[in-house]
């Protein structure tokens, strides 16, 4: 079975999910980036306590956090193993990817600003793929070299031949942001 055809499998599984509808996910989208910018806040309070010596910034890190926490919570409801964190970093490389994209772009480096972002896209789509749940019983979607597949207890299998990328483009056509 080539690529295409999985894909094309792949997105007849997903619209299963959307009962006849677009999925809206925007509010959650609107979280995960609300998300990914207190990861950074809290990096950046870690790095301003100790370059300026001030523990007031770890107070202030620890109440970040705790935000940060109760919003994720939001999202990732249930979760086994690792996923928590899996997901956490997914967010956080993501962020830092796009900015280490915007930086690129802005010295005039473009292809590799585009790449970067292309990275940060994959990233932040893996984080929907990790934590979309198929069904009421804990069921997620798991990545794997053929497709996701329905599965709750393999962990998911890192991916050959830009699987990611395929995934990624499968991801963002499902979800329609602009849905109010």
């Amino acid at each position: 079975m080539d690529s295409e055809t999985k894909i094309k499998e792949l997105l007849n599984k997903m619209k299963k999910l959307e009962n006849g509808e677009k999925l809206d996910l925007s509010s959650d989208e609107d979280l995960s980036i609300a998300i990914m910018n207190l990861i950074s806040i809290e990096e950046h309070l870690f790095f301003t306590a100790e370059k300026t010596s001030k523990t007031k910034y770890f107070d202030i890190l620890k109440e970040v956090r705790a935000m940060r926490v109760e919003l994720l919570k939001k999202i990732i409801k249930d979760y086994e193993g690792e996923v928590w964190c899996i997901s956490k970093h997914l967010l956080a490389a993501s962020m830092r990817l796009m900015e280490v994209g915007t930086k690129a772009q802005a010295k005039g480096e473009d292809v590799q600003a585009h790449d970067f972002f292309k990275k940060s896209w994959d990233l932040y789509n893996l984080f929907w793929a990790v934590n979309l749940k198929e069904d009421n019983k804990g069921s997620s979607l798991v990545p794997t070299e053929s497709g996701l597949r329905k599965d709750k207890e393999t962990p998911i299998q890192y991916l050959k031949n830009d699987f990611l990328g395929k995934l990624s483009k499968m991801i963002s056509k499902m979800f329609d942001c602009c849905s109010e």
